[in-house]
């Protein structure tokens, strides 16, 4: 039996500004962000009825179904292995999504464009509310700022080396509470006004420390309201208190590190983006 795998990155969010629209192709996010080493590997088979399974467990992924919706009326099975956690701030749904729509144009051999893949994943996100700028990280890779409105995969690479990362995972924040949130998002983007500014002057001058960025994602967390759980914040103190810097990863009670703390694993910043396997 016929298969097609690809592979999408891990996308770690730092700021992000949300910028509204009633078509949601154009709907996306400002902001800084970067790819991790980890990601999602996504094998799609031809089979009797659609199916989708997350660690070879059941599951009803609306967003990969509805990128599956917008590419192919064709039945197939997509299983999706990942070592990163879902709902965790990594952009697992758009990873998936993304990675699903490439495998399942080579499988079905369906002949349409990387950017065309790409917006069909974006628009699945937005329609499901389950992300607005992953996918822009995962199209390009590394370490990325987005300024550009109206353009939901421009991004701008920064010269930030790849390097090791750390990371702790809490628990969940169900991103369709916050952005569906009117009185949150208008607060989210009072903060992420501030933070553009300082992360365009930074790109301006070429900075490569990847703490400059931190330091901004940090700011913006404290100033948009998210930061709010006690884990998150202690974990970010210890950090400080050590010489280093870290922000909470959006949207997941979550918190990312260029130096190590309790509890916390590892990944690494790195430019891979999505990738057909063959």
């Amino acid at each position: 039996m016929s298969t097609a795998k690809a592979f999408a990155p891990g996308n770690v969010s730092g700021v992000f500004k949300i910028i509204p629209d009633e078509d949601p192709a154009k709907m996306h996010s400002l902001g800084m962000g970067f790819t991790v080493a980890d990601g999602v590997t996504v094998t799609v088979t031809e089979s009797e009825s659609t199916s989708v399974h997350f660690n070879a467990d059941p599951i009803e992924f609306a967003t990969v179904r509805t990128v599956l919706a917008k590419l192919t009326s064709a039945r197939v099975r997509v299983e999706i292995e990942t070592d990163l956690p879902l709902s965790g701030g990594f952009g697992l749904s758009g990873a998936s999504s993304l990675a699903t729509a490439f495998a399942v144009n080579a499988l079905l051999d369906l002949g349409l464009s990387e950017n065309a893949l790409a917006m069909a994943a974006h628009v699945a996100e937005v329609e499901n509310l389950t992300g607005l700028g992953d996918i822009a990280g995962q199209f390009n890779g590394g370490c990325l700022i987005k300024l550009v409105p109206g353009d939901p995969l421009a991004a701008l690479s920064l010269p930030v080396p790849e390097q090791i990362v750390h990371y702790r995972y809490f628990s969940a924040i169900n991103t369709k509470d916050v952005i569906g949130n009117p009185e949150q998002r208008e607060r989210i983007n009072a903060a992420a006004d501030t933070a553009l500014i300082e992360l365009a002057r930074l790109a301006d001058r070429d900075e490569t420390e990847f703490a400059s960025y931190i330091g901004v994602a940090k700011e913006f967390s404290v100033q948009s309201g998210l930061l709010l759980d006690d884990d998150v914040k202690s974990a970010i103190r210890e950090c400080e208190q050590t010489g280093g810097t870290a922000s909470m990863i959006m949207l997941g009670n979550a918190v990312f590190s260029d130096v190590p703390f309790t509890g916390a694993k590892t990944t690494r910043l790195a430019k891979r983006r999505i990738e057909l396997l063959r």
